[in-house]
C-alpha cells in the first residue's frame, strides 16, 4: 500500500501541484483546503506525512501543527510565503520538522517529503535495549521509540527523537550545531543554528526538570550540545 501524505492547503493550485508530482511519484495525496478538516482528516486517516500550510482560513496551520503535535509525532512540513528566517524558526518552533517558502519547487517538494520518511523509517527500524541515564529518570527505548522522564513518557516530534537519540549515542560527548543539523535534518539550512537551537528549546521544554538550568541537554558554549548524564 503507498504511503499517504495530507496536504492541508486552501489554494486549488498546491494541491494541483502537490497532487501531481507526489502520485507520480507513488504516494497516495488526500487533500484538506481548511485547518479544521485537516486535522480531522490526520486523526482519522493517519498519514505518514502531514504538508501544512501556515496560513488558513479558519484554524491556522500554527494551531494545526500545535493540536497534531499532542497526539502523535506524524512528520509535518510547513509551507508558507513568510520567507525570513524568524518565520522558519518559528514553524520549528511549533514542532514542524521542515519548512519550505511558497511558491517552492514541486521536485524539491518530493525530495523532502522523502527525506522526512526515510529518516522516520530509519527511526522506526532502529532496535537496541533501552538506554536510562539519571539514575533512571531519563529513558529512551529504541525499540518502541518511547522517552520517559521519572516514568511519565514524554510526546517527542521525529526531530526532537533525533536529536535525543544522537546525544544519547555518545553521553559528554559535544556535538557542534554542524553536526546535529544533520543528524536531524539531513541536509544545511541557512541559519542553521538557529534551526537547531529551536529544537533544543522544545526538547528542554518536554524533558528538563527546569529547562531554565537544563540537567540533561547541557549547552557548550562556543562549540554546541551534549547530554550531560551518563548511563548507570
Amino acid at each position: 500500500m503507498s504511503e499517504r501524505v495530507l496536504v492541508i492547503d486552501d489554494e486549488p493550485s498546491v494541491h494541483d501541484v502537490a497532487r501531481g508530482y507526489l502520485e507520480r511519484e507513488g504516494f497516495q495525496v488526500l487533500a484538506a483546503i481548511s485547518g479544521r478538516d485537516g486535522l480531522a482528516m490526520a486523526r482519522d486517516m493517519r498519514p505518514a506525512l502531514i504538508v501544512l500550510d501556515r496560513m488558513l482560513p479558519d484554524l491556522s496551520g500554527e494551531e494545526v501543527c500545535s493540536a497534531v503535535r499532542t497526539e502523535s509525532a506524524i512528520p509535518i512540513l510547513m509551507l508558507s510565503a513568510r520567507a525570513g528566517e524568524d518565520e522558519r524558526i518559528r514553524g520549528l518552533d511549533l514542532g514542524a520538522d521542515d519548512y519550505m517558502t511558497k511558491p517552492f519547487s514541486p521536485r524539491e517538494l518530493v525530495a523532502r517529503v522523502r527525506a522526512l520518511l526515510r529518516r522516520a523509517e530509519r527511526i522506526e527500524a532502529n532496535t537496541g535495549a533501552a538506554r536510562s541515564f539519571d539514575s533512571g529518570r531519563l529513558r529512551l527505548d529504541l525499540d518502541r521509540h518511547e522517552v520517559t522522564v521519572d516514568s511519565a513518557r514524554v510526546n517527542l516530534t521525529p526531530s526532537e527523537w533525533r536529536l535525543l537519540v544522537a546525544l544519547a549515542e555518545s553521553p559528554g560527548r559535544v556535538y557542534s550545531r554542524f553536526e546535529l543539523i544533520n543528524r536531524v535534518q539531513g541536509y544545511d539550512y541557512e541559519g542553521y543554528e538557529r534551526t537547531i537551537d529551536a529544537h533544543v528549546k522544545n526538547l528542554r521544554r518536554k524533558v528538563e526538570p527546569d529547562p531554565s538550568a537544563p540537567r540533561y541537554v547541557e549547552t557548550v558554549h562556543g562549540v554546541g550540545y551534549r547530554l550531560g548524564v551518563q548511563s548507570p
